[in-house]
């Protein structure tokens, strides 16, 4: 399997993003944000966190019209998986990969700290490693990761069992705490946690690995 992380300046999550995902089994390339092509036989795409061109504009706005995210919202349409965690989803939004929008939270506050998570929608190669309703450990790092849509979009999210996690104790006023999505076809999730900050022993907690471990075989048998 192969893995295409992209680099945009700003970005401080990428180079755990490409372990994560080594660590799973994948060939991983690291791809500079003015490159306009994935590199040949990408099976998915990682969207890494950090603060992409300085958050400048609205978080993600100025690195999704970046070349390669061209590229990316290509591969995508063609049934390609994508993972973008906390940066990487508020860029999902903004290319219009995931509906809605990450405003700044509702205390005003940057928040870093380990939060519970609980699993929502295990019908994707992203959740299937764990439980309906599982709680999870998992980091969060964010100034601007307050989820809101309309309430038209998140009943179909809701309705299409499209919500993957929502926290266990909302951090950052997020509607119906919400903490990460999945497209339509359920190839591409954005959250605002960092499951690669918790998928090695050295971290204080692997339950991100899960996450890692099941994409990587899904995609092998696949």
């Amino acid at each position: 399997m192969r893995a295409a992380v992209l680099v945009f300046p700003g970005s401080n999550c990428d180079r755990d993003l490409a372990q994560a995902f080594r660590a799973a089994g994948f060939e991983t390339q690291m791809v500079w944000h003015k490159e306009t092509a994935l590199p040949e036989g990408t099976d998915i795409v990682g969207v890494p966190g950090g603060f992409s061109y300085g958050d400048y504009l609205r978080c993600g706005a100025i690195a999704a019209n970046s070349p390669i995210c061209r590229a990316l919202v290509d591969h995508a349409g063609r049934g390609g998986y994508v993972f973008g965690p906390c940066n990487g989803f508020q860029i999902l939004t903004e290319t219009g990969l995931l509906p809605g929008a990450l405003l700044r939270n509702a205390g005003l506050k940057y928040i870093c700290r380990t939060e519970p998570l609980l699993v929502g929608e295990t019908d994707s190669v992203f959740t299937r490693g764990y439980g309906a309703g599982e709680e999870i450990m998992i980091p969060i790092a964010h100034h601007d990761g307050n989820y809101y849509a309309d309430a038209e979009t998140l009943d179909r999210l809701e309705g299409e069992g499209r919500v993957a996690f929502r926290y266990g104790r909302n951090p950052n006023g997020s509607q119906r705490d919400i903490a990460g999505i999945l497209s339509a076809n359920r190839r591409v999730l954005g959250m605002m946690p960092h499951p690669e900050r918790a998928a090695d022993p050295g971290h204080g907690g692997t339950d991100g690995q899960r996450l890692f471990a099941h994409l990587s075989g899904a995609l092998a048998a696949a």
